[in-house]
């Protein structure tokens, strides 16, 4: 009886839908053109996901196996045409193989190409082994392109406003109080993260003050998080409201 319910609830879901747009169509809220049945197709997707608010069910199932389908063939597409044709393709197969073109190949091209294939031998039991080269050398050069930037902006950027003297000449009332909150901040935090000393007396209340300041910090990213989905949300139901329903002017 389950099963029949949902079957019933998903099928009467679709007739209404269809109902509705039939009905924006004909009373010209809808142009009966692409840019129409672009809109029916957005407000029918973004309708299939958040039916997974209700429960699971196939139209969801559907509706996010088609946003992964279609991101990864656009990924695909995007890569091919702003890298691989290009960086490889362009500078490298053509000039090989054409003897109309009019630049010389770039042979070390050769190497990172070579590297490339290595990494689809990871689906090869007796060559996965030449994978490892691959992932070492991505491994390796991203560790060393980002772990200096990581430096940078996460440390010595966060260093900076903690060096910077509480009371100078020129600064104003506001600027000082910013200043003296993120020096008592800084230390308050880093003491809190000391545990080879028991938190007692000034260290234990020191340490207090730390956690404070990591529930606000907290806090602050998770509403952030929250109101940039709520933005979202937001964005949605106005695109339903007003480009599709056409109750929102």
């Amino acid at each position: 009886m389950r099963k029949d319910s949902n079957f019933f609830v998903l099928v009467g879901t679709i007739g209404l839908f269809v109902c509705i747009n039939i009905f924006l169509m004909a009373s010209g809220k809808l142009p009966f053109s692409f840019d129409g049945f672009g809109v029916i197709l957005g407000a029918g997707l973004t309708l299939a996901i958040y039916s997974f608010l209700y429960k699971d069910n196939p139209a969801f199932k559907i509706a996010e196996n088609l946003y992964v389908g279609v991101s990864l063939g656009y990924t695909i597409i995007i890569t091919w045409f702003n890298f691989l044709k290009p960086d490889l393709y362009d500078s490298l197969i053509v000039p090989m193989f054409s003897k109309a073109a009019t630049k010389a190949p770039q042979y070390a091209l050769i190497f990172p190409s070579m590297l490339g294939v290595f990494m689809f031998l990871r689906f090869s039991r007796k060559l996965s082994w030449l994978s490892r080269w691959t992932f070492a050398f991505v491994v390796g050069l991203g560790a060393g392109v980002s772990i200096p930037r990581v430096i940078s902006a996460f440390i010595l950027e966060q260093i900076k406003p903690s060096l910077h003297p509480v009371f100078s000449g020129g600064e104003t009332l506001f600027s000082s109080v910013n200043t003296l909150l993120i020096m008592l901040g800084v230390i308050s935090v880093l003491i809190y993260f000391i545990f080879s000393v028991e938190h007692k007396g000034a260290i234990g209340k020191i340490s207090k003050i730390g956690i404070w300041f990591l529930m606000i910090s907290f806090g602050a990213s998770f509403g952030y998080t929250v109101m940039g989905r709520l933005s979202l949300l937001i964005g949605r139901i106005q695109f339903l409201l007003r480009d599709w329903l056409g109750v929102l002017q």
